[in-house]
């Protein structure tokens, strides 16, 4: 299984995504500028990449995700 990750920034935030093409599952990371992580698991429909990019969310690696979602990156 190969995910698909993409991230977007906002005032004071980052978001990042993780997806599951197969079955549209995945996680969603917010990371605040005080550092702190929220994890939330989701369930995607298959318009899931088409909202993302019309949402201004670009390509991220696996490598950035998995470093904040181990709490060893900051932003």
């Amino acid at each position: 299984m190969v995910h698909e990750y993409f991230k977007r920034n906002f005032n004071g935030f980052k978001v990042l995504v993780q997806v599951n093409p197969a079955n549209f599952s995945g996680m969603e990371l917010t990371i605040n500028n005080n550092g702190t992580v929220e994890k939330r698991k989701m369930r995607f429909d298959e318009e899931i990449f088409e909202d993302l990019e019309e949402d201004g969310f670009e390509p991220a690696s696996p490598l950035e995700f998995n470093l904040y979602l181990k709490g060893l990156a900051k932003y």
